[in-house]
């Protein structure tokens, strides 16, 4: 893996990993001492994960990689703030790296807070609260839509989170307009362990499954 590497090549990669974990064959690559010393001095990460925190989502396990390969970043509910757009711009603009993905799950329970809030009115105290009022709008925008399944709202949901990544950062928005960078996203299946494709920009090519 080298920073010259494309956003297409590194989301191959990415998804070879899944269908070895899906299968159970991971390999655990770069997980030895050797890669531990190799990667001391120095990281090239292949690929800028932005994932939900839930702990059934271990990037580096369900996408079958190891030391250095991504550069993760994790916020309930995968909701975006300052901290996450520096973390994700620095990813791109000083490790190389060619990919961003947004990961995004079933049975995510800022998601299902969300619609909850919305059905009876009562939020989260606390800074519960602020993640469920980001998440909103997600849900807002696909029930307008007159798409109202949990499948079809988490879809929205992180669609809207890879958008607003792109709105928010030129960093990102200047890098897939050059064609050195894809941001995806990918929706997890927590039964079975697959990452499915619902978004995409800057990788034409492959077309996101259908809802």
């Amino acid at each position: 893996m080298t920073a010259t590497q494309t956003p297409r090549d590194a989301f191959e990669l990415l998804m070879a990993g899944n269908e070895r974990f899906v299968s159970g064959t991971s390999e655990h690559p770069n997980q030895d001492a050797t890669r531990r010393t190799e990667t001391a001095p120095s990281q090239q990460p292949f690929a800028v994960l932005f994932g939900c925190s839930d702990s059934r989502l271990a990037a580096e396990i369900i996408f079958d990689r190891g030391l250095g390969d991504l550069f993760v970043v994790r916020t309930a509910g995968h909701v975006t703030g300052t901290e996450v757009l520096g973390s994700i711009e620095f990813g791109v603009s000083v490790l190389k790296a060619p990919l961003v993905v947004v990961l995004g799950h079933d049975s995510c329970g800022a998601v299902a807070a969300a619609c909850s809030a919305l059905q009876d009115g009562q939020t989260p105290g606390g800074f519960v609260r602020d993640i469920v009022e980001r998440v909103t709008p997600s849900v807002l925008a696909a029930r307008a839509a007159g798409r109202e399944t949990a499948e079809e709202i988490l879809a929205e949901h992180i669609e809207h989170t890879v958008d607003l990544l792109l709105e928010r950062s030129r960093v990102l928005a200047e890098a897939v307009a050059d064609g050195r960078l894809a941001v995806v996203g990918l929706s997890y299946r927590l039964a079975d362990g697959s990452a499915q494709l619902v978004a995409s920009r800057g990788l034409d090519a492959v077309a996101p499954a259908a809802s």
